[in-house]
C-alpha cells in the first residue's frame, strides 16, 4: 500500500476534520473551549520564542507538579485556535509543562498569527510553511521549554491531523526526545523514519478511511527500522476526535475515543517523571 504523500494529506485535512464535524466554519464557535481555559486554575501565559530572527509566540500551561516533562503540542491546520490552548491546559492538568507554538507567527497583518489571518486563508499558510522552518520552531520551543525551572528536561511531542503529521516528521528531526504522541497524522517518508529514536505512539479514527489507510504501510516501515510504534484505533470514532470529542455536542464514539486517550496519555505520563 502506497503511502499518501504530504500534498495530498495537506489538502485532504481540513475536509477529512470537516467530516468529523470540525469544519473550518466551527472553529470561530469555540466558546466552549475559551470558557474551559479561562477558567482554569492553572498558571498559564504567553511567550515570544525567538531563533533565527523569528519570532514565535506560543502559550504556555504550567502543571501542579513542581518538575514535569514537556510537552510541545501541534496545532491542526486551523492553526493556533482556542481548543489548542484548551487542549495544552488539558495537558498540564495531567502533569505535562506545555507549551503550544503559533506556526503561523509573523505571517499575519503587521506581523501577527493565526487569529490575524482570515479564517479561509489560515489552511492555506499553513501548507505553505517550509517544512525546515517548522522544525526550527518547533526545537526552539522545546528547548525554551526544556530549560525553565519546572521542567524535568524531558520532551515530548503531541499533534493533531496536520499537526500529528508534523509531530512524527519532527520525531525524525530531534534524536533526545522521550516519546511522540501522533493523533490522526500520517507517517514521514519512509527514509525518514531510520532517524527516529524516539518512541511513536498513535492514535487513530476506525471512521477515518484516509488516514488509516497509510497505518499499516507505517507500521510495516517502522517494524523494518526497527522502531517503536504502537497504534490504537478507537473504532466509530472520527478523524478530529480529540476535538469532535469535547464539544457539548460531541457523538458519543468521539467523546468514549477522547475519554480513552486521555486515560492513556495520563498513564504514560509516569514514563517521563
Amino acid at each position: 500500500m502506497q503511502p499518501v504523500s504530504r500534498r495530498r494529506f495537506l489538502e485532504g485535512s481540513a475536509a477529512g476534520i470537516a467530516a468529523g464535524g470540525l469544519g473550518a466554519g466551527s472553529l470561530g464557535a469555540q466558546d466552549w473551549a475559551r470558557k474551559a481555559v479561562d477558567q482554569s486554575p492553572r498558571k498559564r501565559e504567553w511567550v515570544s520564542v525567538k531563533h533565527h530572527g523569528r519570532s514565535v509566540e506560543s502559550f504556555i500551561a504550567h502543571p501542579a507538579s513542581a518538575k514535569a516533562p514537556v510537552m510541545v503540542v501541534i496545532h491542526e491546520i486551523f492553526g493556533m485556535s482556542d481548543w489548542v490552548e484548551n487542549v495544552a491546559d488539558e495537558f498540564a492538568a495531567a502533569g505535562y509543562l506545555a507549551i503550544a507554538p503559533d506556526l503561523l507567527s509573523g505571517l499575519g497583518p503587521k506581523g501577527g498569527g493565526t487569529k490575524d489571518l482570515p479564517a479561509d486563508g489560515v489552511g492555506a499558510a499553513i501548507r505553505n510553511l517550509p517544512p525546515d522552518q517548522i522544525t526550527a520552531d518547533l526545537t526552539a520551543v522545546a528547548d525554551y521549554c526544556a530549560k525553565l525551572p519546572g521542567s524535568n528536561g524531558k520532551v515530548c511531542v503531541v499533534g493533531f491531523s496536520w499537526g500529528g503529521g508534523e509531530c512524527f516528521r519532527f520525531a525524525t528531526n530531534r534524536g533526545d526526545l522521550s516519546a511522540a504522541f501522533v493523533f490522526y497524522g500520517t507517517g514521514p517518508d519512509a527514509e525518514a523514519i531510520a532517524r527516529i529514536h524516539a518512541p511513536v505512539y498513535g492514535f487513530y479514527a476506525g471512521a477515518d478511511a484516509r488516514v488509516g489507510a497509510t497505518v499499516p504501510a507505517t507500521e510495516q516501515q517502522m517494524k523494518a527500522a526497527g522502531k517503536i510504534f504502537e497504534t490504537v484505533t478507537y473504532e466509530g470514532a472520527a478523524h478530529g476526535f480529540m476535538r469532535a470529542g469535547a464539544q457539548p455536542d460531541a457523538t458519543e464514539p468521539n467523546r468514549k475515543a477522547r475519554a480513552e486517550a486521555w486515560v492513556k496519555l495520563k498513564a504514560m505520563r509516569e514514563k517521563f517523571a
